[in-house]
């Protein structure tokens, strides 16, 4: 035996599509994931922006119970999401299983960018308002630009969770055609749990695009540990 295989075959790959539906559930992975990283991205920068710079009433309230919610694991929400989506029509959808996903990566998103932004020289902001920046302006032109090692974190961070759910998907959806592509593991583990190498195919297929994501950002991500190492 050799962990260097003799030859290469790429057939339990494409079995693994046909087979075990993984084209269905890829997409599906793929649509949930951008969208979940997308949204925490807009409402955690624009929360961590609003906790780190302006001053309103109940501030940090508001920002100890994000916080707080960080100490609340994800089994433990199931029950009030369920039985919120089911007041709200959105279980079994797409949009109510993003809309989870976003509130389960959220705090965690918004303690990160906030620490960061907080380390921001604010000379930087008043050079952006001497432009004509307004508060968005300076957030989207200054501080996101400057913030690439942090939004990397939390483009990984919320990525990995996102691929990887299944059971909060299993809760939600009723529908197997809108499962993620955990699912199609399970198929394979019900189905072919002696087809070892097909198995395998299909654990390749749902780790390789975490790894590219991974790779792309890690250069960024590197920066961030020296950067917040120095600061």
């Amino acid at each position: 035996m050799s962990l260097i295989p003799k030859e290469f075959n790429f057939q339990n790959y494409i079995i693994a599509f046909q087979e075990g539906g993984f084209s269905r559930y890829f997409l599906n992975s793929i649509l949930y994931t951008i969208s979940v990283v997308i949204g925490i991205i807009i409402l955690a920068s624009l929360a961590a922006y609003a906790f780190s710079r302006l001053h309103f009433p109940g501030r940090n309230i508001f920002f100890f119970m994000f916080m707080a919610a960080m100490m609340i694991p994800i089994p433990g929400s199931f029950v009030p999401l369920y039985v919120l989506l089911n007041k709200l029509h959105l279980r079994n959808t797409a949009l109510g299983y993003i809309l989870c996903m976003i509130n389960v990566g959220l705090s965690t998103s918004i303690f990160l960018l906030k620490t960061f932004f907080d380390k921001i020289p604010r000379e930087l902001e008043d050079l952006g308002r001497i432009d004509g920046c307004s508060k968005l302006g300076i957030l989207w032109n200054v501080i996101l630009p400057l913030s690439k090692p942090v939004l990397a974190v939390v483009v990984v961070f919320n990525a990995l969770i996102a691929w990887n759910e299944y059971v909060l998907a299993l809760i939600i959806f009723d529908s197997k055609n809108l499962m993620p592509l955990q699912r199609a593991l399970m198929v394979f583990q019900g189905e072919f749990l002696t087809n070892y190498p097909l198995l395998m195919a299909g654990l390749t297929i749902t780790a390789l695009p975490i790894i590219i994501l991974y790779l792309l950002m890690q250069r960024y991500i590197v920066k961030g540990i020296i950067s917040s190492a120095i600061l």
